[in-house]
């Protein structure tokens, strides 16, 4: 088993000064962040998601929702995002991942967290049986995009997330 952990590409940077991510401009309405594929011939999952709220100042208490969709029709385009292993010893990565893709269609829920607009917040998979598998050993296709809504507006949070081939 290998770790590996997804991000923008453009964020690979030692700044903070900037956010990551941004939830919608119109308030309760979704944006889909990052989709993942994989047409593995090994079993491929979702076990991690650590997200953080990078509202400063703010006047009203406001949270983020996040929830992980499977997709009839998968998800399509984005932004190559870059998949990094955890151990720089493990092979290259065989799910591919891009951020601000055109949403698919018929979602599944898979999963819903969420964090406060300043604060923290995340999912780990408390056992081997509650990861979101994209395939299973065998190669099955597979898909999964992480969302995200609030009621206010443009809020920004970093996220870090780990899959596991």
């Amino acid at each position: 088993m290998f770790i590996y952990n997804t991000t923008l590409a453009t964020a690979e940077s030692t700044t903070v000064t900037s956010p990551m991510y941004t939830t919608n401009g119109t308030a309760n309405t979704t944006t889909d962040h990052i989709r993942w594929l994989t047409v593995s011939p090994r079993a491929c999952a979702l076990q991690a998601f650590y997200v953080v709220g990078r509202g400063a100042g703010l006047t009203a208490i406001s949270g983020i929702s996040f929830r992980v969709l499977r997709f009839a029709t998968a998800s399509t385009v984005g932004t190559a995002a870059s998949i990094r292993p955890r151990d720089p010893g493990s092979p290259a990565a065989v799910t591919t991942a891009f951020t601000l893709p055109t949403i698919g269609a018929t979602p599944t829920l898979q999963l819903a967290f969420g964090s406060g607009a300043a604060g923290p917040g995340g999912w780990v998979a408390p056992n081997p049986d509650s990861v979101i598998y994209l395939a299973t050993a065998g190669g099955a296709n597979g898909n999964a995009d992480l969302v995200s809504g609030s009621g206010t507006v443009s809020l920004n949070f970093d996220l870090t997330s780990e899959h596991s081939e």
